[in-house]
């Protein structure tokens, strides 16, 4: 199957039109704080969020909205959380009836998000008083509207591709948003995928709720998991497709072209980690079952010692096998190879369990590089997996130092 990535982001797929506006929520009058995506028609639509028993007013609302298996439009505010807000779940209806007003899509087939601060009340009036612009601005706007959503991301992060599928051409697109505060268990921040693939909602949510096990699930930053955390996907059908209405081969086509996606998003997400200056992927194989590849991987990217030394260029490998070895994973400690892998080239420090000769002046010419793999290979199995992170900067600790202040 040919996975062809495009430009486009959300608005990639036919019928998907996006925005993103400064209203006046952020104090910093350059950055945009207001973002809507709009279908053309109503669509089969999915979601996965925070598993955080503190929710956001958003993840409530959005969990009502969807319980249907349906949606049209998307509207998200950034620079303030709504939550552990009195009146948080009223403002998120409100922020849903602004679309209603503007365009006639039903309060409830919309999806809302919101991130930044928690625990600030959040004035619905600047959303209100930019509703017409931000509607009138609807487009090939993706790039707005990513943009809209961030926080302290020093990038915006959208994505798409294109692929056949029963005949015809389909498209999947999408924009996130992390940083700070992303170490998840159903997904990571916000992320909001479009297709306009014809699915029906049942396969829709199969396919987005196994993926992130695969993609948003392996990313940590911090360790901390937002109380935000919402990924959804609205489908339109447009493409054109005979509807997936089952598990079988265009069902595996479109989950395929989701993971390309998904993971793509996954690494900008680990890459732009707050105060990150490095991608750090961990790949594991030769596990005895997936789950103790992923639990082991996931440790390993989630280790401050380890995200420390991979700042440092450290070869510090032993800091790799403390985290295996603390996972809870069931692995043979005398099988474990590890090696250090950049574009600099692969370094091999550990084997069966022991320290290697290595030089230590390559190693830290492949670990100065700004992605860098730590492979381990547990010698054990079958099973492999991979998980994304970002290395421990002096910036993380000043951006957060001073996050809300």
């Amino acid at each position: 199957m040919k996975i062809e990535e495009i430009g486009g982001g959300v608005c990639a797929p036919k019928g998907f039109k996006a925005n993103g506006v400064h209203c006046g929520i952020r104090r910093n009058k350059v950055k945009k704080d207001f973002a809507l995506i709009v279908s053309e028609v109503r669509a089969s639509a999915a979601g996965v969020y925070t598993s955080n028993l503190v929710k956001g007013a958003p993840v409530v609302v959005t969990k009502r909205h969807l319980s249907d298996g349906y949606a049209q439009a998307v509207i998200v505010n950034s620079g303030n959380a709504n939550t552990c807000n009195s009146n948080g779940i009223e403002i998120a209806e409100d922020m849903c009836a602004l679309v209603e007003r503007a365009g006639g899509i039903r309060a409830e087939d919309v999806i809302v998000g919101s991130t930044g601060v928690i625990g600030q009340k959040l004035d619905i009036s600047p959303m209100r008083d930019h509703m017409d612009e931000l509607w009138s601005g609807l487009g090939d706007n993706s790039t707005a509207a990513a943009e809209a959503i961030m926080t302290t991301d020093t990038v915006s992060k959208q994505v798409a591709v294109e692929f056949i599928l029963g005949g015809k051409k389909c498209r999947i697109g999408g924009i996130a948003k992390g940083v700070g505060m992303v170490c998840p268990n159903m997904a990571t921040n916000l992320i909001f995928l479009t297709s306009d693939v014809a699915i029906s909602p049942a396969m829709l949510q199969r396919a987005l709720s196994e993926d992130v096990k695969s993609s948003f699930n392996m990313v940590s930053v911090d360790g901390d998991q937002s109380t935000n955390d919402t990924c959804c996907i609205m489908a339109n059908g447009l493409a054109g497709n005979e509807a997936v209405e089952s598990a079988g081969a265009d069902y595996k086509r479109f989950a395929k072209a989701l993971n390309y996606c998904t993971v793509k998003l996954s690494k900008m997400l680990a890459k732009d980690g707050e105060g990150a200056t490095k991608l750090i992927e961990c790949k594991v194989t030769g596990a005895k079952s997936l789950k103790v590849a992923r639990t082991v991987c996931k440790s390993v990217i989630k280790s401050s010692l380890v995200k420390a030394a991979m700042f440092g260029a450290d070869a510090n490998w032993g800091r790799v096998l403390c985290a295996i070895g603390y996972s809870g994973a069931d692995v043979d400690i005398y099988k474990i190879d590890v090696s250090f892998v950049s574009r600099a080239g692969s370094v091999e420090v550990c084997r069966d369990g022991y320290g290697v000769d290595f030089s230590e002046e390559l190693a830290k010419k492949v670990l100065s590089e700004d992605e860098i793999t730590i492979a381990v290979g547990l010698n054990s199995g079958a099973y492999s997996a991979a998980a994304w992170g970002c290395d421990l900067t002096y910036d993380y600790v000043k951006i957060n130092g001073d996050y809300r202040t």
